[in-house]
């Protein structure tokens, strides 16, 4: 028997177009009154939905739906592309590298220690720009220093994935889940930072409790370890290949990229926090959305290409290769933007709402939540890319919190809390297979080792989501 292989997100969004063209030739045609027809963020009516003269979709228009669903999205999906060129020029300096490098050379001697300041480390890279494929560089580096300290391979994996894992599930400002859903939710990116960054703090902080458990267990006796009967394989495998010449030295140079690279963000935090909407007078607020973002990133990426001193053609290869790296998600944010295109061609979206708010309607603002993250889990094992659900689901997502008394901001934390437990092991997800490939951990024990951790994600995220109605 051929064993199953799971879709690529191209072929599982295209086959969605598919299934929702075929819909608009059943489900009703229909529409609400809007507050505003002409805002970004559309506020439907409750009790206005009415039908409207059926609109259903062909072949041409299945064929069109990624084209324009491109186009329709086009800020996004640059912002995307300019993200990755971005972080092809920091890649391209060592800087990152060298950091880590630097942090794991001073606290040799003291490897207990270097799993908490390594999962912070990590966990804000996740946060503030989705730090993930970025992390597998980093394997080699770990793996002999924390087995030759007296822990196992998994303590190394727990340490790197989990550490921005949880960072990326407590997305503050992570352009490649917020930004997206909040640009298609039609909101700021600043908007329910409060929130998310609770869910960050908790999430890492639990990561960090964690996984220093499980690793002083495993130092007092090995036998402890869910790998045990491959420690000495791993011992010397590892410690024998010990990989810590390949990364480079954190100079002055570097130091200063570093600062630079966290000053990019710090400026992107600031231009997207509604301070007028917060009822803070004495900070301006910028307003900026991906237009002044994109071009952020485009002229911090040309100053860290100048400042590590890169001459034009190293900086244009650089930023091009890095940009090359993100156009498949570019390319599945049109793809899944197709799909709000046939939908609302067809005139259905407003036809799914209205099944939404009757099947709302006096369920609550707190069940209608938790139900949302819970929705999004499964959801996100058949969508692993966090761009394209996003995409996907916001346009539907986002409106449906307006009929149950939920904030849009609160809806895309749930989202993205909901994506970011599911890539912690989802066998779909390239960073998961490839570091534990690396690390030599077989696929059910590192299944074993997480499980109890997702249950206690699963109740901060519901906890967050439930202080974030009280609050609203």
């Amino acid at each position: 028997m051929k064993k199953f292989k799971m879709p690529s997100a191209y072929t599982i969004l295209f086959s969605i177009i598919i299934v929702v063209a075929l819909l608009t030739w059943i489900v009703p045609a229909g529409q609400y009154d809007y507050v505003d027809p002409t805002a970004s963020k559309k506020e439907p009516i409750p009790g206005t939905y009415h039908l409207v003269e059926a609109s259903p979709q062909g072949i041409s228009d299945i064929l069109m739906a990624p084209v324009n669903g491109f186009y329709d999205a086009k800020d996004v999906a640059l912002f995307v592309i300019i993200i990755g060129g971005f972080l092809g020029v920091v890649m391209k300096t060592g800087a990152i590298d060298a950091g880590i490098a630097a942090i794991t050379a001073k606290l040799k001697g003291r490897e207990k220690w270097m799993i908490p300041v390594l999962m912070i480390f990590f966990g804000i890279g996740g946060s503030t720009f989705g730090m993930a494929e970025e992390t597998i560089a980093f394997y080699p580096l770990l793996l002999p220093v924390f087995i030759a300290a007296g822990y196992d391979s998994l303590t190394a994996v727990g340490t790197i994935l989990l550490g921005a894992g949880a960072g990326v599930l407590g997305s503050t400002v992570n352009p490649f889940a917020t930004g997206i859903a909040s640009g298609f939710a039609g909101i700021s990116l600043g908007q329910g930072i409060g929130i998310r960054l609770l869910v960050l703090v908790l999430a890492e902080t639990a990561a960090i409790i964690y996984v220093m458990r499980y690793a002083e267990k495993v130092k007092k006796d090995p036998s402890k370890s869910l790998v045990y009967d491959m420690m000495e394989d791993n011992k010397r495998h590892f410690v024998n290949q010990n990989t810590r010449s390949e990364f480079p030295e954190l100079n002055s140079k570097r130091k200063l990229i570093l600062a630079l690279f966290a000053l990019t963000f710090a400026v992107m935090i600031f231009g997207v926090i509604p301070f007028e909407d917060l009822g803070i007078t004495f900070v301006p607020t910028l307003w900026w959305w991906f237009g002044e973002l994109t071009t952020l990133f485009l002229v911090a990426a040309i100053v860290i290409g100048l400042v590590y001193g890169m001459n034009e053609d190293e900086l244009i290869s650089s930023f091009v290769g890095g940009a090359r790296d993100l156009l498949g998600v570019a390319l599945i944010i049109g793809l899944s933007r197709g799909i709000t295109i046939i939908m609302n061609a067809g005139k259905i979206t407003d036809t799914i709402l209205s099944i939404g708010e009757q099947a709302l309607t006096g369920v609550g603002s707190f069940a209608f939540i938790i139900l949302t993250y819970l929705f999004y889990i499964p959801l996100a094992f058949l969508i692993p890319s966090t761009s394209g659900l996003a995409t996907l689901s916001m346009p539907i997502m986002a409106p449906l919190g307006d009929f149950a008394g939920v904030s849009r901001d609160l809806v895309i934390t749930a989202y993205q809390s909901a994506s970011g437990t599911v890539n912690l092991l989802t066998p779909t997800s390239a960073v998961v297979m490839g570091a534990l490939a690396i690390a030599r951990v077989p696929y059910d024990k590192w299944l074993k080792f997480v499980f109890k951790f997702l249950l206690v994600v699963i109740a901060i995220v519901i906890t967050a989501l439930s202080l974030g109605i009280l609050l609203g």
